[in-house]
């Protein structure tokens, strides 16, 4: 069983920066890929960023060139740095970890982008 946790979240104002981060823990052979998505009340869903363990990345249209997404292999540890925030942006963000062929989901964190 693998257990990803999130921190980081929190309320910024427009144009602000957050960092979250994602650290898994326990039986913990082989992670695939680590990524993020995000889901906005009312709203689906949706992939932000994913890393495999290759470093390669793929993002969302809508975060690209504002979002960056990294990991740290000896930690377990994926991060998402998000700069210049809009209030689109707000919506509860998960963590996705892959180790083997299963899918493990962090509880989510709360980032509000407002004045």
């Amino acid at each position: 069983q693998v257990q990803p946790v999130e921190s980081g979240g929190g309320l910024v104002q427009p144009g602000g920066s957050l960092r979250l981060s994602c650290a898994a823990s326990g039986s913990i052979l082989r992670l695939n890929f680590m990524g993020w998505y995000r889901q906005a009340p009312g709203k689906k869903r949706e992939m932000v960023a994913v890393i495999d363990n290759g470093a390669n990345t793929n993002y969302a249209d809508s975060v690209k060139g504002r979002f960056t997404i990294s990991r740290d292999n000896a930690k377990h540890t994926v991060y998402l740095q998000m700069k210049t925030l809009k209030p689109e942006d707000t919506a509860v963000y998960y963590c996705i970890v892959r180790a083997g062929l299963v899918d493990y989901w962090g509880q989510g964190t709360q980032v509000t982008v407002s004045p």
